[in-house]
């Protein structure tokens, strides 16, 4: 794909093409679209707000050089242009691995390249760094909505062809666009994470009335000794936030991220850009000792679901962690009405601290048929293993059961 732009041929499903004059581009970075035209799309008025997928944040990730060639997310966005202008879009990376992905297809790459094959590039439809859930067919509620994903769809398979990637894979999908997809031929996959749902608990002490009594025993017990040793909690937001949290906050991150990682994904002037953008969709818990910040962690702010995603520390307190993760987490959306906590990949510990075990999806293109059908069979199994973990899961919520 020279220059970064094309047209493409619409040679799958015609049908679905909403009019003669729709073509589709491909892009080499945001900053091709203009902001407007990206949110309209990417968080529709009547639709609940995913700040992750907003022209600021994906932006920002581009212009701070950590989603970009030599990072090996070089962009590749999709978009769909109609009579009246852009009537869809997708955010669409090349890559060159399997980082910062959160679903793991490592066996997958393995697989296909001691049989010969050549798995990277491959095409990576996804948020970069960021295991949350949101739209990838980016289209605008409407008459037209579901032949304009069918098409943005087609022209991920073409895209596939035409940059001889071995796969093209959309993450942390709605069920919704999963079964869509599955339904076009790609591969539906499923995984597991933990989110906090608000049950009309009203605050804190509410959502903690309804946990079995030894569970509420120890979630007040971990509250009180994550902040025995003289620690407390700010939350900080909008205008508030200043380059010395930041300063603070990358401390914390670039700890945590070394140790899990290797090598962190996002640079100090990452953070800085989504504060002077979007300060307003941000918060950071931050723990502070003696004066000093100690610990943190960085939440996005969407319309009704408040999203954890990074934490770090540089002292270590018994519980600090799940209180700034978690605890404070389900506070602060009690306390501003949002209906929903998702606090990140992972993590079977979130479920006696009042998270539930929710299943997540993707879907999954395969150029060549026969390792298609092995990754098929692979799928069929996993799904089933996923499907029987989260009803044992879920039957080991702390909540106090009915009549108890």
């Amino acid at each position: 794909m020279r220059g970064g732009r094309c047209a493409l041929l619409l040679r799958e499903m015609p049908e679905a093409c909403p009019s003669p004059a729709a073509t589709l581009r491909v892009l080499s970075g945001l900053g091709e679209v203009e902001r407007a035209q990206w949110d309209a799309l990417a968080n529709p008025k009547g639709l609940a707000e995913n700040p992750f997928l907003s022209w600021d944040f994906l932006q920002a990730l581009e212009e701070a050089g950590c989603a970009a060639p030599r990072t090996g997310w070089a962009p590749r966005h999709l978009v769909l242009d109609g009579e009246d202008g852009i009537v869809g879009a997708m955010p669409c990376y090349l890559k060159s691995h399997s980082q910062g992905e959160y679903v793991f297809d490592y066996g997958w790459a393995d697989a296909f390249e001691r049989a010969g094959g050549r798995y990277y590039p491959k095409l990576q439809v996804s948020v970069p760094f960021t295991p949350v859930t949101g739209r990838r067919l980016l289209v605008a509620p409407g008459p037209e909505e579901d032949k304009r994903r069918m098409l943005l769809a087609a022209g991920l398979a073409e895209l596939t062809r035409q940059t001889d990637a071995s796969s093209a894979h959309l993450t942390f999908l709605p069920a919704s666009e999963a079964e869509a997809l599955g339904e076009l031929g790609f591969l539906v996959r499923t995984d597991q994470q933990f989110h906090f749902v608000d049950e009309g608990f009203g605050n804190f002490e509410g959502f903690l009335s309804a946990l079995a009594s030894r569970k509420r025993k120890a979630v007040r017990k971990e509250r009180r000794e994550a902040l025995s040793a003289g620690v407390d909690v700010e939350w900080v937001t909008g205008a508030a936030i200043t380059e010395a949290h930041w300063d603070a906050f990358f401390e914390f991150y670039m700890d945590t991220g070394s140790r899990k990682w290797g090598r962190p994904y996002l640079n100090r002037r990452f953070f800085s850009l989504i504060g002077e953008r979007m300060a307003e969709k941000i918060l950071l818990i931050m723990a502070r000792r003696n004066g000093r910040y100690i610990a943190g962690a960085l939440n996005l702010i969407g319309s009704d679901t408040l999203y954890g995603r990074y934490w770090g520390c540089v002292e270590d307190h018994p519980y600090l962690h799940f209180e700034i993760c978690y605890h404070q987490a389900i506070e602060y959306a009690l306390a501003h009405g949002l209906g929903r906590v998702e606090a990140g990949a992972q993590g079977e510990h979130k479920l006696a601290r009042g998270y539930r075990p929710v299943t997540t999806y993707s879907a999954h293109l395969i150029a060549e048929p026969s390792f298609r059908s092995a990754v098929a069979d692979y799928l069929e199994r996993e799904r089933q293993h996923v499907e029987l973990e989260n009803r044992v899961l879920a039957e080991h919520v702390p909540f106090r059961k009915e009549g108890g």
